[in-house]
C-alpha cells in the first residue's frame, strides 16, 4: 500500500499570553491507503490536535503534511476547504448534526456543497444511510434518534461524498457499550468493503482492539507504533 498521509517534523505550539505550550513535538508518520489506524493516548496527549492538523482544520507551526500527494501547507484557505470537501470525511464525538434537519437532510447538506443535482444527492444520501443500517429512518430528526443512530448518521454524512479518508475523533465516547461495539464493527466493514482509510483518535480499548495499526501518543510525541493483526469484523 502507498502512503495517503505523510507528516514530516510536525510541530504545533500554542501561545497563551506569554507562555508557549507545545502540543505536537516533531512528529514523523505515514498512514497507508486503506489502513484502519488508531491514534491512542490519554487526554492532552496531542491526538486530537494531530488529527485536526491532518484534516486541515488547523495548521502546524512548522513541518509538512501531505495528503494524497498534495502538501497542505502550500494551500490557501479556499483550496484547503476544497480538499476537505472532496477527500476527507469527518466524524466527531458530538455527532454535529443539524437538529432541524432529518437524517437524510443532514447527509444531503454536505452533498449540496458538491453541487450535485437534487435527485443525485437524495439517491446518494439514501444509499449512505442504508449502508450504515438506517434504512427506514431517513426522515427522523436527530432528537428522535438514539445516540448510536445519530452517530451512524454522522458516519453516513462522512461517507456520502466518497472521501479517500475518514478522520474520527473519539467516535464512541458518547455511546454505550452495545452501540460502541456496533459502530466499531460498522467502520471496520466499511473499511474492508470500500478501501476508505480510517484514522481514529481514541482512548477506547475496544476501538484499539479492532485496529490494524495502533499509534500511541504521550505529551505530543509518538511513543509507540504497532502493526496489529486486527480481527475481521462480522
Amino acid at each position: 500500500m502507498s502512503a495517503i498521509i505523510q507528516c514530516r517534523e510536525i510541530i504545533k505550539t500554542y501561545v497563551q499570553g506569554s507562555v508557549r505550550v507545545p502540543a505536537i513535538q516533531g512528529i514523523d508518520i505515514e498512514i497507508e491507503s486503506g489502513d484502519f489506524a488508531t491514534l491512542a493516548g490519554p487526554s492532552g496527549s496531542g491526538k486530537t490536535t494531530l488529527l485536526s492538523l491532518i484534516g486541515g482544520l488547523d495548521r502546524p507551526t512548522s513541518g509538512q503534511i501531505t495528503l494524497d500527494g498534495e502538501s497542505i501547507g502550500d494551500m490557501d484557505n479556499n483550496r484547503l476547504a476544497d480538499l476537505r470537501l472532496h477527500k476527507i470525511g469527518f466524524v466527531f464525538q458530538s455527532y454535529s448534526l443539524i437538529p432541524v434537519l432529518s437524517a437524510i437532510e443532514n447527509v444531503e447538506f454536505i452533498l449540496q456543497l458538491l453541487n450535485l443535482p437534487r435527485k443525485d444527492r437524495e439517491a446518494r444520501a439514501r444509499a449512505a444511510l442504508r449502508e450504515v443500517g438506517l434504512e427506514g429512518l431517513e426522515n427522523r430528526r436527530p432528537a428522535r434518534l438514539s445516540g448510536g443512530q445519530q452517530q451512524r448518521v454522522a458516519v453516513a454524512r462522512a461517507l456520502a461524498p466518497k472521501p479517500l479518508i475518514v478522520l474520527a475523533d473519539e467516535p464512541t465516547a458518547n455511546l454505550d457499550s452495545k452501540n460502541a461495539e456496533e459502530l466499531i464493527a460498522l467502520m471496520r466493514r466499511l473499511n474492508s468493503a470500500s478501501g476508505i482509510t480510517f484514522l481514529i483518535a481514541t482512548h477506547d480499548a475496544r476501538v484499539i482492539a479492532h485496529s490494524r495499526r495502533r499509534i500511541e501518543m504521550t505529551d505530543g510525541k509518538i511513543t509507540r507504533d504497532d502493526r496489529l493483526d486486527a480481527p475481521t469484523a462480522a
